[in-house]
């Protein structure tokens, strides 16, 4: 199986190879990532607990003074060329802490310790980190993709490659989106390293729970080779609309479709809200020391305390995580409250019989509410119709989606951006998809590394201002790359 090149016409390589892609996804599904490769055995633990780190910067139009002219440049270089705005002075903290996971995994193999860690890193952020020259941070990650002796304390998580919120990305872009990031990762670390990627970390926790928006979500995840999702605790519901009781728990989620189809994954939940402290402290390993064996399935079995943040932001992340992950891992090392990874505790526990399907359903927030009043099956028309009485019944329903807050919405205040961003991928949409330009096309290359880039969260989440600026000007750039070249 040959491997792809990371630059295609001077762009990361984000599509054109698709056929290479899911032959790699589909050959690593045959083989287990760590069953059998783990020293950690869940039948001899009374609980366990994940950390992951999610990285990200995005790409901005600021290499330059006009902002229509501007050159696309990563945030971070950005930061390193202008350190004395804002807290810009932090990026040479932020360019250590993208790389020093290649330095503290081994170190601790070599203790004799069992550390484990789970990465994500966006498609921007990794282009960025190329484009400003700082290589040695893909150099010190590459051994925990790639290198046997290391690679087994690591998981990669997939994600959406522009860091898109699912609820309010266009469904064809979305895909779009976790595709290129499959072909990015690829192109840097292997397909072979591609085929061990089971694991999704949507953008922002962002889950969608308009019903046929959150089928398409999952769906595109079940395509494109994932089994599992990382979810936020309160963006799910059991299938009778309650809270979940046991969080630590492995669920299934399930979604259907207005016009009653069906699409399902397992979800692992990330509990509480974002704070870096939780992961920063390590302090899901002091939660899971307070846990013991649930039943499921007729099993008893170690529950699982996950936790996601930002790898970078804050001083908590910058400054404490490092010495409190080396002390907690030599802490729980060897011991019955062990670090593990999702997929090594998954994998181990359908080992010993369960099956997904005995996994408890959960759904996106209020579907419950809305599938009591009418039936799949009934199609669009009628759920909009019951979306509209349920608004005017509640003012707090919604179906924008939930993430990692409560108080931010990814769709109201941001017209100045999601118009733009709604034009171009429409263009996409019928200039490119539906005329079917083939993705190695250097015309379809261009544009789709637009797009992606433009549909960033960034420019939301920071409000008003030059965020969403950057947001409408690439978008701007994308329409007029389509309008005149197809």
């Amino acid at each position: 199986m040959g491997e792809l090149p990371e630059y295609v016409d001077g762009l990361p390589n984000q599509c054109g190879s698709e056929r290479l892609v899911e032959a790699a996804v589909a050959a690593g599904r045959d083989q287990p990532v760590f069953l059998g490769h783990t020293s950690v055995d869940i039948t001899g633990i009374d609980s366990a607990f994940a950390v992951a780190l999610h990285m990200h910067q995005p790409l901005i139009p600021a290499g330059g003074l006009d902002l229509r002219t501007a050159a696309i440049v990563g945030n971070l270089q950005w930061m390193l060329e202008h350190p004395g705005l804002g807290d810009n002075h932090n990026a040479p903290a932020f360019h250590w802490c993208y790389k020093r996971m290649g330095e503290r995994i081994p170190q601790l193999l070599a203790e004799g310790r069992q550390p484990r860690i789970m990465l994500e890193y966006s498609g921007t952020l990794l282009d960025g980190l190329r484009r400003a020259g700082l290589d040695d941070v893909v150099d010190a990650l590459r051994p925990l993709a790639c290198d046997p002796s290391v690679r087994h304390a690591v998981e990669w998580l997939g994600c959406p490659w522009g860091h898109a919120v699912a609820p309010s990305t266009p469904v064809q872009d979305y895909r779009l989106h976790v595709r290129a990031w499959q072909h990015h990762f690829a192109a840097i670390f292997g397909l072979e390293a591609l085929g061990r990627v089971r694991g999704f970390s949507p953008a922002e926790m962002a889950l969608p729970n308009h019903p046929d928006v959150a089928y398409e979500f999952v769906k595109t995840l079940n395509d494109c080779g994932y089994q599992w999702l990382l979810v936020q605790e309160h963006t799910v519901e059991l299938s009778d609309g309650r809270p979940l009781d046991r969080a630590h728990l492995p669920h299934r989620l399930v979604c259907t479709s207005s016009q009653g189809d069906t699409a399902e994954i397992v979800a692992v939940v990330k509990t509480q809200g974002s704070d870096s402290k939780l992961v920063g402290q390590m302090q899901p390993y002091f939660e899971a020391r307070g846990l013991s064996r649930f039943e499921l399935a007729g099993r008893r079995v170690p529950p699982l305390v996950t936790q996601i943040a930002d790898g970078e932001n804050g001083g908590v992340m910058m400054h404490e995580f490092p010495p409190n992950y080396l002390e907690v891992v030599r802490a729980c090392s060897g011991s019955r409250t062990p670090i593990l990874n999702v997929t090594e505790y998954l994998e181990q526990l359908f080992a010993t019989g369960v099956q997904p399907a005995d996994l408890p359903v959960i759904r996106p927030l209020f579907q419950q509410r809305i599938w009591q009043q009418m039936a799949p099956g009934d199609g669009p028309g009628r759920l909009a119709d019951v979306i509209e009485q349920l608004r005017r019944e509640d003012s707090r329903f919604h179906v924008e989606g939930g993430s990692w807050t409560n108080d931010l919405s990814w769709v109201r205040g941001y017209d100045q951006v999601l118009i733009p961003m709604e034009q171009a991928s429409s263009l996409f949409h019928e200039r490119v998809l539906a005329r079917g330009v083939s993705s190695d096309d250097p015309r379809y290359r261009n544009a789709l590394f637009h797009l992606l880039a433009a549909e960033t969260s960034c420019y939301r989440y920071w409000g008003e201002g030059i965020w969403t600026g950057y947001g409408a000007e690439l978008s701007r750039r994308t329409a007029d790359i389509i309008t005149h070249t197809f």
